[in-house]
């Protein structure tokens, strides 16, 4: 459903004409104008609802607009949303205390996206390095994985290997050192005197949803404790009760040095992120070494307290989990009849298609022309990330129009 076989005056092609004059093109949009949104589901400015099978990546891993969610926004909205860090506000000290609690640690630095969390984390790694392992100055590595998505800035695009994110952004710092995702033994043999950090995804999302072997994070875990390593883990998508638990981590049962957290930490209203460590390791910051005016700010801090009380409760871990088994019996009838392989997790899941059928976007734009929206990957592989108030037999509706799609 490419622009050009949309009908030639519609309030969407106008809306997208538009935004074409004068934005980068640095997305690839499926061609849907969103103009109201509840739930799981969305209205274009046709009037057409939708439902939303992507979650903005995980950022409204409650839905849109839930209600408790909004309540703490507006009430926060009449109070004071800005103060920058050059003061102290009546909110923030409340959420790094729920936050902490929430992932059984002892400090929280917030920040805005995803990105800067991961940012934020590397120089806290570095720093750590060298003012507590004691490595060389300027000498300090970190491990990463190929395949990985962790952000889009240059630093960070310089240690991806997906050509589109690292090509012609250069050049680049270095500092790091990439290994096959999923190995372990990899891991622990490129580890030297000068590693201070190994960064992972749980599960890999931009990848596909890709998930590791039985085991890897508790052998990483274990690795990073005996070489005297730093493990941080990307939960900015995986994260949040995405899964099926708190964090995707949870599912072996291991506890990283340092939690990067963003996307559903803000709600679906407003960006929040945040590094979360123990006082060993985020203590090594100094005032005026790292900030950001917007980081932490009574907006962000209020809805991020009520998204942490939400999560307490276990009840949309509980959703994940139960509507993610009920997900993957549905999707496995599946392969062999358009789809060749499902990887999931809770209410993740990554899609190969068949090339016979066609590619993953071709089979998004036709899911979107019966009513459901979903995103393409990597080419083949169509990634849908519902929200977890999504209803199961809204699940086996869309199961089914993606059946009707793959049937041609």
């Amino acid at each position: 459903m490419s622009i050009s076989k949309l009908p030639t005056d519609t309030a969407t092609l106008r809306v997208i004409g538009a935004e074409e004059q004068h934005l980068a093109h640095n997305y690839h949009p499926l061609p849907v104008v969103v103009s109201r949104a509840e739930g799981a589901w969305v209205t274009d400015v046709e009037g057409k609802r939708y439902l939303d099978l992507l979650s903005a990546y995980s950022a409204l891993n409650f839905g849109h607009g839930h209600p408790a969610i909004v309540a703490a926004a507006q009430e926060q909205l009449g109070r004071v949303t800005l103060t920058s860090r050059a003061y102290h506000s009546d909110r923030l000290g409340e959420f790094a205390a729920a936050l902490a609690e929430l992932c059984g640690k002892d400090l929280v630095l917030p920040m805005n996206t995803g990105a800067e969390a991961v940012e934020t984390g590397i120089k806290v790694a570095r720093a750590w390095g060298y003012r507590v392992k004691g490595i060389t100055p300027d000498a300090a590595t970190i491990v990463v994985a190929h395949g990985n998505f962790h952000g889009r800035t240059t630093t960070i695009v310089g240690f991806s290997d997906d050509p589109v994110s690292h090509d012609d952004f250069g050049p680049y710092g270095g500092g790091f050192v990439h290994v096959p995702y999923g190995d372990a033994a990899a891991i622990e043999a490129v580890i030297d005197e000068n590693t201070a950090a190994v960064l992972i995804e749980p599960i890999q999302g931009e990848a596909g949803v890709i998930i590791p072997p039985e085991g890897y994070l508790r052998a990483v875990r274990e690795i990073c404790t005996r070489r005297g390593v730093l493990l941080i883990a990307d939960e900015i998508q995986s994260g949040l009760g995405r899964v099926g638990t708190t964090f995707a981590c949870d599912r072996e049962g291991v506890v990283p040095d340092v939690y990067l957290l963003g996307k559903a930490l803000g709600g679906g209203i407003v960006p929040v992120s945040a590094v979360v460590a123990d006082r060993d390791v985020l203590g090594v910051i100094r005032p005026g070494e790292h900030g950001s005016t917007f980081g932490g700010n009574p907006l962000a801090a209020a809805v991020g307290t009520r998204v942490v009380e939400m999560l307490q409760t276990g009840e949309f871990q509980k959703r994940a989990a139960a509507l993610g088994e009920h997900l993957e019996a549905k999707l496995d009838e599946l392969v062999g009849h358009g789809v060749t392989q499902v990887r999931i997790a809770g209410l993740w899941a990554g899609i190969d298609i068949d090339p016979a059928v066609g590619t993953g976007r071709e089979v998004a734009e036709r899911l979107l022309a019966r009513g459901v929206l979903a995103k393409d990957t990597h080419g083949q592989t169509l990634r849908i990330a519902p929200p977890l108030v999504i209803r199961a037999t809204e699940l086996d509706w869309a199961v089914e129009q993606l059946k009707l799609v793959l049937a041609g």
